[in-house]
């Protein structure tokens, strides 16, 4: 039986992503305001039609 191939995230890899995120937030390389910024810039991207109708989508905190 043949088997397709389907990329994806092991949990392996899960794993290191997770500890890797704690470690960035931990050292301060990831904070608030980066979340705030890019959760922003998603929500311009996913829904740029809202931007173009003149829609603030800045998450403010």
């Amino acid at each position: 039986m043949a088997h397709r191939y389907r990329p994806g995230i092991s949990l392996v890899g899960l794993i290191y992503i997770i500890i890797g995120l704690f470690v960035a937030f931990d050292r301060d390389y990831i904070d608030a305001s980066l979340l705030r910024r890019v959760g922003s810039a998603l929500l311009a991207i996913f829904l740029w039609f809202l931007v173009l109708l003149g829609v603030d989508l800045h998450i403010h905190g």
